[in-house]
């Protein structure tokens, strides 16, 4: 069974990967995080960049979990990509993370964020980072 996580070198990207490092430990899961950005933005803030991605790895490695970090910079959303990743009948479990927003913007979902859990067959947690 998979746990994948949006994943996006922000906040609330990070508190997503710290819940998915969780609950794959505790449920014995292989974790997938994945970075995934349309690719006709190369200087898209949602992309992780060689450290980024290279603190992931190894934060990655050092929990003994079965886990990968796939970044993915092809002509599709994030959405799409994350999409087609949790029709495998394998994966349990989207997490997604949440920034914090005003009043008015508690209203509304990211637009990332509302699309996979409006489009996904399995469960999505949603987080918020402490930041």
């Amino acid at each position: 069974m998979t746990i994948i996580v949006a994943y996006a070198p922000r906040p609330e990207g990070r508190a997503a990967l710290d819940k998915g490092i969780e609950l794959a430990g505790l449920n014995k899961e292989r974790l997938l995080v994945v970075n995934a950005i349309s690719g006709d933005k190369p200087d898209d803030p949602s992309r992780a960049d060689t450290v980024e991605a290279e603190a992931v790895e190894k934060r990655l490695a050092a929990t003994g979990l079965d886990a990968m970090f796939k970044v993915f910079v092809r002509g599709r959303s994030a959405v799409e990509e994350i999409v087609e990743l949790a029709e495998s009948p394998d994966v349990t479990l989207v997490i997604v993370g949440l920034r914090r927003r005003s009043p008015v913007g508690k209203m509304l979902l990211g637009s990332v964020s509302r699309d996979i859990l409006l489009s996904v067959r399995c469960p999505v947690l949603a987080v918020k980072s402490a930041d």
